[in-house]
């Protein structure tokens, strides 16, 4: 199958409505190319970025890169996303030079290129993400290891949104406890529930593409006999109740579910949700709130916020 990398030249204000404008056009995932990385001290051990190479950076403002299959549309949907970018001015969102670039990729180089990228990353007290295709010794016998291809899938396990849903993980699964993964990407968070004792592991994400990779590296931390991998839309028709809900999503797409998480999670138990850009928080807690939920905890880092929410006894 043909791609095309969709490039655009902006800025660290205009990230995050980008990114929200090129998943409504049908991208699975963005690739975002902030210099500022490059600067960023990292306090304690935890989410370490190893070998950040500056050639890899633009000068000044950000890229922001989605791949888009090649079809009979994609020409309009180019059209749409570049209009979208323009309407930003209207909220006063500074999009810089907005530079838009095209070009032709194989999945093959698709599958590989950003593997440059994405080292081994300590992200919690007891997980070291390790991709499949890099030597890591653990450095303790406390340390567990989850090798992960993410493929295509745009889950590398070391996004904040993610690290926090892990560190969270680490705080409420219980041994033989039921978790439901919704919009389980990579399958890090499943894997992570297994590795922590759950018994019983459904994750659910509506992307074929991230559902056949999640199955792959769920088999590839033998984990398998405890995580059930699924192409589902959220909680529809889903049945049973679980000890946790974990879902590393956009705030835009947490706040259609509330009351479906509401009634699947056991009383008293755990909805941990996370992908909630900062200047959103208030409005995924407020929805959480309105159905029962009571908030207990919020963890933050960086720009990203998770919400530890518990369904009262």
């Amino acid at each position: 199958m043909k791609w095309t990398e969709m490039s655009i030249h902006t800025t660290q204000d205009a990230v995050e409505p980008v990114s929200n404008i090129l998943h409504e056009a049908g991208a699975s995932g963005v690739v975002i190319e902030d210099p500022f990385e490059l600067q960023k001290e990292r306090a304690g051990l935890f989410g370490e970025i190893y070998q950040l190479d500056p050639g890899d950076y633009p000068e000044e403002g950000v890229i922001v890169k989605a791949y888009l299959p090649v079809t009979s549309f994609l020409a309009e949907t180019v059209e749409e996303v570049k209009n979208a970018i323009e309407n930003l001015l209207q909220f006063n969102i500074d999009i810089g030079t907005n530079e838009v670039t095209l070009s032709e990729v194989n999945e093959e180089d698709w599958a590989t290129a950003w593997k440059t990228y994405y080292h081994p990353v300590k992200i919690s007290e007891h997980f070291t993400i390790v991709p499949t295709w890099e030597d890591y010794t653990p450095v303790s016998e406390e340390e567990q290891i989850i090798e992960l291809d993410p493929g295509m899938a745009f889950g590398t396990g070391t996004h904040p949104t993610t690290v926090l849903c892990i560190q969270a993980l680490e705080h409420h699964v219980k041994k033989g406890d039921v978790v439901f993964d919704v919009g389980t990407g990579s399958g890090v968070l499943s894997i992570a529930a297994a590795k922590l004792g759950a018994s019983d592991v459904r994750a659910f994400d509506l992307d074929a593409v991230a559902v056949t990779t999640a199955i792959e590296n769920v088999k590839l931390n033998n984990v398998h006999d405890k995580v059930s991998v699924a192409e589902q839309n959220l909680l529809e028709g889903i049945e049973g109740h679980a000890d946790v809900i974990v879902a590393n999503l956009l705030a835009e797409i947490l706040i259609l579910f509330p009351e479906k998480a509401f009634d699947t999670v056991r009383a008293g138990g755990t909805f941990i949700s996370s992908g909630i850009i900062r200047q959103k928080k208030e409005l995924v807690k407020s929805e959480l709130q309105r159905v029962g939920f009571i908030i207990e905890e919020t963890l933050v880092m960086e720009d990203w916020v998770a919400l530890i929410a518990k369904k009262p006894e």
